[in-house]
């Protein structure tokens, strides 16, 4: 009886210790498997299942950037990494863009959601007034969004000058790239 009690103990242990990470959740410092002190010769490992495409060039028009693009198995474009350094296997990742709808956050935010779905689930740190886009930084996150300015009034659209306030955003703006700064 001590036996199938001390068995039952450790399975029940073991079982709750192998929570398996979702490999589409993004957090502060993660997005499944990948984190923000991975090294890109890492990559490999990581993305076994998908294929990774690494631009490959001198640096004198790309300058100095050669970004990495993760697809899935059926040739989905999952994401675009940006490496601290071109042509180094031991820089870590800096900025990523999000492109495929599966990656989430734990508020349930992906490239699909608009821009109340971001209000309501994050505190908005900045807005950014860019020449054809607005900036949404989230620090929660580590994250960015951009919103194309043909998403907002045409008031707002023209002036860089212009201090944009979210509460002249429409909340059915949609998200026109979903990126993470990590560095």
């Amino acid at each position: 009886m001590k036996k199938l009690s001390l068995a039952i103990v450790i399975v029940l242990f073991f079982s709750t210790c192998a929570k398996k990470q979702d490999p589409f959740l993004i957090q502060k410092h993660n997005i499944g498997l990948l984190t923000d002190s991975t090294q890109v010769r890492q990559l490999d490992s990581i993305f076994i299942n998908d294929s990774i495409v690494r631009f490959v060039g001198g640096d004198e028009f790309t300058g100095n950037i050669n970004n990495i693009d993760i697809y899935d198995k059926d040739g989905n474009h999952l994401l675009v990494l940006t490496p601290t350094e071109a042509l180094d296997s031991t820089a870590v990742i800096d900025n990523i863009r999000i492109l495929d709808p599966r990656y989430k956050t734990a508020k349930n935010i992906s490239n699909l959601s608009t821009f109340k779905d971001i209000q309501n689930a994050y505190k908005i740190n900045r807005i950014d007034n860019l020449i054809n886009s607005i900036n949404i930084n989230v620090n929660e996150i580590n994250a960015y969004f951009t919103i194309d300015k043909k998403e907002l009034p045409a008031n707002l659209r023209f002036d860089m000058k212009l201090t944009i306030e979210a509460s002249q955003i429409p909340d059915d703006a949609k998200i026109k790239y979903f990126m993470l700064n990590w560095n």
